[in-house]
């Protein structure tokens, strides 16, 4: 629900001759699979439930408004239950009415001109009229002027228009496109445009001309100054293609856009651009399951058992032979986006019911949970050697997603003939798939064997925390690779680079009092929205920035901590509650959980279920008594569940409730250095 609470985690802007085509711009530029005034889950619902999403002021009003216009409702009822003003109102109406007539067909060369006047892709016409289209002329372009006409703009940046008259002139010499990755939203970040921009430089160092196209208006990349020229548009298919063709480009680099770029990059080299450092087929390697396991296989390199399933049966069959629990999640996904971990037949019919809402293009993944330490690499290569920066260890074990995991670095608990394995495994992954540039590795250690979880031909989100805390100038070095220099010519070496002489820790921050019924449990689907870090000669001091930093608070022994936890973690939950309770901390907890501290002599109040007697475990939250929660109860998604109710009410309360026991304890280490904010160690990192 839209209202006074920012929700957004980001936006995009879009550029046009009239309201119209930038609305269209907008929407496919947003990347939530529209390419029109048209949300697919409201096609079925009829006009009463429409006028029911229409009241409820949401993400989805604008589209359920076109959805009325669609059935007949008139723009003067539509105006007296909403307030919009008219002149929108008309301007959607005209989207609907233009939409209508392509649909009743067939599209006439001044209906197709009028629909492309109004930024209709080719795609729609062709899916609205039923139809093939034969354009007659390419997309024009208008230039920005950054001088106000005062005098000729030395760094104009362009948007699409549809007329006869295109204000580019390709640009003369060696020249790149470089992709941004569109908006901001949990899972992809502002660390792309980091890349993005220090692509650019670096290019540009190296004598290319430099063009970026990107739709975020937040970012650096999308600054008129940034590169030599900028395309402010979509990142889709349609009007990437309208940009090749103006400038006449041959060389693209999209490893530095994340996955949105990356989506790309098949679509670029099928029209003959040649994509620089890792190519398009070794990125589909690397994301395409059978493929990867041969190339698992072929370089001896073990990873969790799996399989490939489609159907609910199918993946009930393979969730029972490899035995519970499974991780399961659709392939090609971002930020961990519809993954979860099943522990029995019921978690896995539940998680495919949801799944099958929508037409999966691709299968869905079962594979062996492997409840271990996850360590996480970036590497440069460049085809034959690589420069490892540094290895990041995760304080929370295999399982919660590694945007949401505080990370480590240098590493704590791994051994040396740990790290070296890992070393030889990315040297062997990325030559074998002829990796050029980055490529992230995500390992996991269980019972001392390294396993493979997830490798990503291109930067990631780590990228810039690495860069910082070692010296090492990742993406510049990435870019000479993909250039054409080796490693071996650029002045850091090969292999791991040295460790410095301090921690360095990435604490996730979270967003989750502005989503209502939001589950704050942590797990393999990403959550968090921005991160903070942490620098200390000493761990804990480093940890214990990063909390404060990320909005923890540090109430010293003040008040109690609330525990409840699901049987599994009951066990290992004992020593840290006896470490909480030597801190001064009173403790509470469910009944059985309390059973199990009492029984150990580890004293703890006894605290009601939600549902039976007064005072329950919401009064208790509510009673201002509890400084810290840990619950770690998950058995399902929904709401309506008492360990969701637990949670959320600790968000509402501004309690910070840790849901993993990892996370739990290394908070308590903080704790334990009894050390106030003003005296935590201040660090030159110049001089380290």
């Amino acid at each position: 629900r839209l209202g006074t609470q920012m929700k957004a985690t980001g936006e995009v802007m879009a550029i046009a001759p009239s309201f119209e085509a930038a609305l269209m711009k907008s929407i496919r530029s947003a990347e939530i699979g529209c390419d029109r005034l048209f949300l697919k889950e409201l096609g079925p619902m009829d006009e009463t439930q429409l006028l029911e999403v229409l009241a409820a002021v949401d993400d989805r009003r604008i589209f359920a408004v076109g959805e009325l216009m669609r059935r007949g409702v008139s723009v003067d009822r539509i105006f007296e239950l909403t307030k919009i003003d008219r002149w929108f109102l008309g301007k959607l109406k005209g989207l609907i009415d233009l939409e209508n007539e392509i649909a009743a067909g067939p599209v006439s060369e001044e209906l197709y001109h009028r629909a492309k006047t109004l930024s209709f892709p080719d795609s729609v016409i062709e899916r609205l009229s039923g139809h093939p289209v034969s354009p007659t002329r390419r997309a024009s372009f208008k230039m920005v002027d950054t001088c106000a006409g005062e005098f000729d703009a030395a760094t104009p940046y362009f948007y699409s228009s549809w007329d006869e008259e295109c204000e580019v002139e390709p640009i003369e010499g060696e020249k790149v496109l470089v992709f941004g990755s569109g908006p901001i939203r949990i899972g992809q970040g502002i660390e792309f445009d980091y890349c993005s921009v220090h692509c650019v430089w670096a290019a540009r160092k190296c004598g290319y001309q430099t063009i970026i196209v990107n739709n975020n208006p937040e970012t650096v990349s999308t600054d008129f100054d940034t590169a030599d020229r900028l395309y402010f548009e979509p990142l889709t298919r349609e009007d990437v293609k309208a940009i090749v063709e103006a400038e006449g480009a041959t060389k693209a680099i999209v490893q530095f856009g994340g996955q949105t770029a990356i989506k790309l990059a098949g679509y670029l080299a099928d029209m003959g651009v040649e994509i620089l450092g890792t190519s398009a087929d070794s990125i589909d390697a690397a994301e395409d399951r059978e493929r990867f396991d041969e190339l698992l296989t072929k370089c001896q390199i073990p990873r969790p058992e799996g399989d490939t399933v489609f159907t609910a049966e199918e993946a009930l069959e393979a969730a029972n032979r490899l035995g519970y629990p499974v991780l399961v999640r659709p392939s090609y996904v971002l930020g961990g986006q519809g993954m979860a971990i099943a522990f029995n037949d019921k978690d896995i019919i539940e998680y495919m019911e949801i799944v099958n809402r929508t037409v999966q293009e691709h299968p869905i993944l079962v594979d062996k949970y492997l409840m271990g330490k996850e360590v996480e690499v970036d590497a440069i290569c460049d085809g034959e050697d690589i420069l490892i920066p540094g290895i990041m260890e995760h304080v929370e074990r295999a399982g919660i997603h590694s945007g949401d995991s505080i990370s480590v670095y240098p590493t704590r608990t791994i051994s040396g003939r740990t790290k070296l394995t890992m070393v030889q495994y990315t040297r062997a992954i990325a030559r074998e798939l002829k990796v050029v540039g980055l490529v992230n590795i995500q390992f996991v250690v269980y019972n001392d064997q390294v396993y493979i979880i997830e490798v990503n031909p291109r930067s990631s989100r780590t990228v810039p925390y690495i860069s910082k805390v070692t010296g090492v100038p990742m993406v510049e070095l990435a870019t000479r690779c993909v250039l054409g220099e080796k490693l071996a010519d650029l002045g850091y070496g090969t292999g791991l680079f040295p460790e410095g002489q301090f921690h360095a820790v990435k604490v996730p921050v979270f967003s989750f009092e502005k989503l209502q019924d939001l589950d704050t449990q942590l797990g393999p689907e990403m959550k968090s929205t921005g991160e903070v870090l942490g620098l200390s000669t000493d761990y804990r001091q480093a940890l214990l920035k990063g909390i404060i930093a990320a909005g923890y608070k540090n109430r010293k022994g003040e008040g109690g901590v609330l525990l409840t936890v699901r049987d599994a973690d009951k066990q290992e939950l004992l020593p840290i509650a006896e470490r909480i309770a030597a801190l001064g901390y009173d403790l509470y907890a469910t009944p059985g959980t309390a059973r199990l501290l009492n029984s150990h002599m580890i004293a703890a109040n006894v605290v009601r279920k939600i549902g039976s007697d007064k005072p329950d475990i919401l009064d208790l939250l509510d009673s201002g008594r509890i400084s810290y929660c840990l619950s770690t109860d998950t058995k399902g998604r929904t709401p309506t569940l008492d360990s969701v109710k637990i949670r959320r009410k600790a968000v509402e309360r501004s309690i910070p409730c840790f849901t993993s026991l990892d996370t739990l304890e290394a908070f308590v280490g903080c704790l334990e250095l009894d050390i106030e904010v003003d005296e935590l160690e201040l660090v030159d990192i110049t001089k380290l």
